[in-house]
């Protein structure tokens, strides 16, 4: 509510200079789908969670019998449940274990079409993101909406950065010169820069090589890891607007 009032003043005022998102196009679409497939995917883990937490106070016969699944075969075995008549805690115990472990199904069934729309749609408003070394859908998609339909609205690679949460802020004091995290900016843009870079530090030989150097030279694996997302926004803002070729796996 503060940053709306702050925004709407700012526009009142004439001093609000930035271009908005169109949000008339494709990636309107994407953001859409997004948020319903993150809806679904919460959803799923409240579920699981609360599977998990019936366990421990569910009858010991119950408990022993389902206790030692993983998860799949837990759910698969609680969809099955066959509770009969409610008459005891035990048939109740199976009731609402079958109905989580059934909406839990559901909600995968769900998850599996938006990804698939989104995937689709990923593809065709930015093939390039979708070739991208560590970008996959989800990333994507989160990347994508960030932008919005005209990334072209953003000055620079740094605007993009700043908008993501990734530009560095300075944290010098006397004679030490350095940086540090932002907590600011579109926070599940962030955390998709973070997934990109710590697969690429996981699988990627020339991400690896940079970090080795930037550790003999002093930098904490945070501060790697924040270098690291700086030059992946720089990366994908260019593919955005179509002005950096794509660097798959093993290029």
């Amino acid at each position: 509510a503060i940053d709306a009032e702050a925004a709407a003043r700012a526009y009142l005022a004439g001093t609000a200079t930035a271009t908005p998102k169109t949000g008339a196009d494709q990636v309107e679409m994407i953001r859409m789908l997004k948020v319903a497939k993150d809806s679904a995917t919460e959803g799923k883990t409240r579920a699981i969670n609360q599977i998990k937490a019936l366990l421990v106070t569910a009858p010991a016969a119950l408990r022993e019998r389902l206790g030692n699944l993983t998860r799949r075969p837990l759910i698969d075995a609680c969809a099955a449940l066959c509770p009969g008549v409610l008459d005891r805690p035990m048939a109740a115990a199976k009731r609402a274990l079958r109905t989580l472990a059934r909406r839990i199904q559901s909600l995968e069934q769900e998850i599996e079409v938006l990804l698939s729309d989104l995937d689709s749609l990923t593809q065709a408003v930015c093939p390039g993101l979708r070739q991208t070394y560590g970008v996959g859908v989800d990333n994507a998609a989160t990347l994508l909406a960030a932008a919005g339909d005209n990334p072209e609205r953003f000055r620079s690679d740094a605007g993009f950065a700043a908008l993501c949460g990734v530009s560095p802020l300075p944290a010098s004091s006397g004679k030490t010169n350095r940086h540090r995290l932002n907590r600011g900016g579109n926070r599940q843009a962030n955390a998709a820069l973070h997934r990109i870079a710590v697969v690429r530090l996981r699988w990627d030989g020339q991400t690896q090589s940079y970090a080795a150097r930037r550790t003999e030279e002093g930098l904490s694996k945070p501060e790697i890891l924040r270098c690291l997302k700086r030059f992946i926004a720089r990366e994908v803002y260019r593919i955005l607007l179509g002005r950096q070729p794509v660097r798959t796996r093993g290029t």
